[in-house]
């Protein structure tokens, strides 16, 4: 009786893990470069004192959906979507590198370009700075040049470089912020062959109709583990029931 108990239990608790993480694909179907996490249930052993008895569910993340979102044209000049299998180097918020597709870039109050979630964008010597501009470009391979605020219409400079990478998908870990790291901590190189679609953003890559399939199927496994646990509780109120002295 307690087996089934346990795996019903153990089931339910990992179901509503799932949600969770279909719920937060699905909040995410509109966030500019969002990659979707995958999704996999599967069988553990419990070991302990004993031979190995007991199973529970286990729900558990293998990858990231590396396939990427469409390229939406908007005509905004900090606006950029990374081509390829590219990445655009920040600094995350522990103050480490890190990396992210989302290209909705800013200029905030002290000159620094961040992404639109204020994370600093690095170029060749940290976080990139920029001067009072009356117009900004981003060349395609990451190249930023200004035109200084009150210089004459052809008179530009060019500031830094977008730090772009490509490491191989498999040695990189989306983190619990959103972000990409390579799973050995170390620091990816820059990519000089990596390039950068000027006034686009990259979309999310999250498909809706699978999300909302996903969640279905969720909620109904759940609903019979619940009843699950709820025989394996009537079975035994009857046993106890069968044994009770008169």
């Amino acid at each position: 009786m307690d087996r089934m108990l346990f795996v019903a239990m153990s089931g339910a608790r990992e179901t509503l893990i799932a949600q969770g993480n279909a719920s937060n694909n699905l909040a995410n179907a509109n966030t500019t470069g969002f990659l979707a996490d995958l999704n996999q249930f599967r069988s553990m052993p419990v070991f302990g004192d004993g031979h190995p008895t007991r199973v529970y569910a286990l729900d558990e993340r293998p990858q990231t959906d590396f396939n990427r979102g469409g390229i939406q044209q908007t005509g905004r000049d900090l606006d950029v979507a990374v081509k390829d299998a590219g990445w655009i180097a920040v600094q995350a918020g522990d103050g480490n590198e890190a990396y992210t597709r989302r290209g909705d870039l800013k200029v905030d109050s002290n000159g620094l370009l961040t992404t639109g979630t204020g994370l600093p964008v690095l170029g060749n010597g940290g976080p990139i700075a920029l001067p009072p501009f009356d117009a900004v470009n981003i060349g395609s391979d990451g190249t930023i040049s200004i035109r200084p605020q009150g210089a004459e219409g052809n008179e530009l400079a060019v500031i830094d470089r977008i730090k772009l990478v490509a490491p191989q998908y498999e040695q990189m870990d989306k983190g619990e912020d959103g972000l990409m790291r390579l799973k050995d901590g170390t620091v990816a190189e820059a990519a000089a062959d990596q390039r950068l679609v000027s006034g686009a953003l990259e979309a999310s890559n999250v498909n809706v109709v699978n999300e909302m399939v996903d969640m279905i199927e969720l909620s109904r496994r759940f609903e019979m583990q619940i009843k699950m646990m709820k025989t394996a509780e009537d079975n035994a109120s009857a046993a106890a029931s069968i044994v009770r002295p008169v």
